[in-house]
């Protein structure tokens, strides 16, 4: 028997990378898509890259029982949801706002939420009822340096990233419209990202400063570290081979990686470069997927017993 599914906030770009990939998931059914904006319309109103997968319409609330319900809410509103709706505590719930990512404010109520970043926490994550999925750009700075703490090594961290505008959402801005972005590059929120907070808590006691930019393109992100460090590149490669060993969607590369071998995918490539006593540790993923709904539905199957891979054997966009 599937695992009923249902999605809040279905309309928008996390909710649609959702139901894209739950359509050909072999465990679940799509009992309920609710969206607010496009109540009572079929899914590929929103969705047009659905039209002919699914005759789903949106619904206007939860109406339905469901196993597994995933919140594609903006940033806030998770929060005020679960207030405002009464959740069987059977139901596992998969949050993919920062509402409840900081230790600080992981529960409502009975429920606690374990950060799902299943490279750290796959154990935690398979005995969850509640995750709060992982920022993008912090999932992928993260896994470029979590296998540097075991170094005892990492203190200061040099970081810049480049997102597609897929990472600041549907509605528009000034920045998000075609004639701002083509041909045009942006630094952003330097120093003062809000994915910091949630990296901090598991890179604790490094310092690190990020310069996130605005790229020219839909989707991905490329994220380059740079610190110092006394070990070998093949010291260092060994460092990262045992670390990620076993985790399916994290991979090393000793060539030179690039955004379209992750596009359309949930893994994250590293590259490591040592120059000097210097190392720069290249990271690239997704930033719809990996850094968002691919992860959540990774979640997801550890949560219900299942391969983590299941449904996520994605071909990357690479030409």
């Amino acid at each position: 028997m599937k695992a009923r599914v249902g999605i809040i906030g279905g309309a928008g770009y996390t909710g649609g990378e959702l139901l894209r990939v739950l359509l050909q998931h072999p465990f679940v059914e799509i009992a309920e898509v609710v969206s607010r904006s496009h109540a009572q319309q079929p899914l590929y109103v929103a969705h047009p890259d659905l039209m002919g997968d699914t005759n789903l319409v949106f619904s206007g609330a939860l109406s339905q029982s469901v196993d597994v319900l995933f919140l594609c809410l903006g940033h806030g509103e998770s929060l005020k949801w679960l207030q405002e709706n009464s959740l069987p505590a059977s139901i596992k719930l998969i949050d993919l706002t920062n509402d409840f990512r900081l230790s600080a404010n992981a529960s409502i109520g009975d429920r606690a939420f374990v950060y799902g970043l299943p490279e750290i926490n796959r154990e935690k994550i398979s005995s969850a009822s509640s995750i709060a999925n992982p920022g993008c750009f912090a999932t992928a700075i993260q896994l470029g340096l979590l296998p540097l703490l075991q170094t005892g090594a990492l203190s200061e961290v040099h970081t810049t990233g480049i997102t597609g505008s897929t990472g600041a959402g549907q509605s528009l801005s000034a920045t998000s419209h075609f004639s701002w972005r083509v041909g045009n590059i942006q630094a952003y929120k330097t120093l003062t990202h809000q994915h910091l907070a949630e990296v901090g808590e598991n890179l604790p006691g490094v310092e690190i400063n990020f310069i996130p930019w605005r790229g020219d393109f839909s989707r991905g992100i490329f994220v380059s570290s740079t610190i110092s460090s006394d070990l070998s590149e093949a010291e260092l490669f060994e460092v990262y081979h045992q670390f990620y060993s076993g985790h399916p969607f994290t991979h090393l590369s000793k060539a030179a990686i690039y955004l379209k071998q992750v596009l359309q995918t949930n893994k994250c490539f590293i590259q490591l470069e040592k120059i000097g006593s210097k190392l720069v540790v290249h990271s690239v993923i997704d930033n719809l997927l990996k850094g968002a709904s691919g992860q959540a539905i990774q979640n997801m199957n550890l949560m219900m017993g299942w391969e983590e891979t299941t449904g996520l054997k994605l071909k990357p966009a690479g030409f």
